[in-house]
This record gives structure tokens, sequence and C-alpha cells, in this order.
């Protein structure tokens, strides 16, 4: 089963966060562009050919996250989105921030065409 088919689980805090080790593994089972930032978060920043895309993947990628309980933060510019995870509870990456991960390059599919 894919990342993007795996079901997100809500975090309810006193749980480490994932090892460095496996969040680099866990990486390469994403779509080029992710990147782990200074802070250790997921990011990924996404291009399209003008705002109006770029808003209609942030609502699609909303609505993804609302289906999940796994909120990302959003940052919306003209023709670019960029796409920030971790899990705000115990301030680190879980499993399912790469599958909420996996699930906006889903979500991007759309815009390829």
């Amino acid at each position: 089963m894919s990342l993007a088919d795996q079901k997100c689980v809500p975090c309810r805090g006193g749980v480490p966060p994932m090892e460095p080790a496996k969040a680099q593994a866990m990486l390469k089972q994403l779509e080029r562009g992710w990147q782990l930032n200074k802070e250790g978060h997921l990011e990924r920043l996404y291009t399209f050919k003008d705002f109006a895309q770029a808003l209609s993947f942030v609502n699609k990628v909303g609505a993804v996250a609302e289906a999940e309980g796994h909120h990302p933060d959003l940052y919306l510019a003209w023709g670019k989105c960029k796409v920030e995870l971790w899990t705000h509870k115990i301030n680190g990456l879980t499993e399912s921030d790469f599958y909420m991960a996996a699930k906006a390059d889903r979500a991007f599919e759309a815009f390829r065409a």
C-alpha cells in the first residue's frame, strides 16, 4: 500500500518524534521535491501556472487535511504553494506527516495535465 493510501493517525502527544534515520528513509518514498527543512519539518514547494491554480490546490489539500485530521501549514502565493508538515503535539515528525505529504502529491496530480 502506498503512503498516500495510509490513514493519518492523530497524535495525542507523549511519544518521541521519528528518528532522523527513519525520516530520511521515509523521505525516499515521497516524490522528488520533498525535503527536511532546518527545523526538521517536511517541506515542498509546488508551482502552478497562475494564482487560481495555486488557490485551487490549497483548497484541495485543505479538504484532504480536514478529512484526515492532519493539518499542514500551507503558504499561498502567486503561482506557488509551499506545504510544510510536522506533528505539532510532539514538535517533530510521525509517519502520518509522510502520509499527508503523499496525499498532497496525489492532489497535485490533477494540475500536471
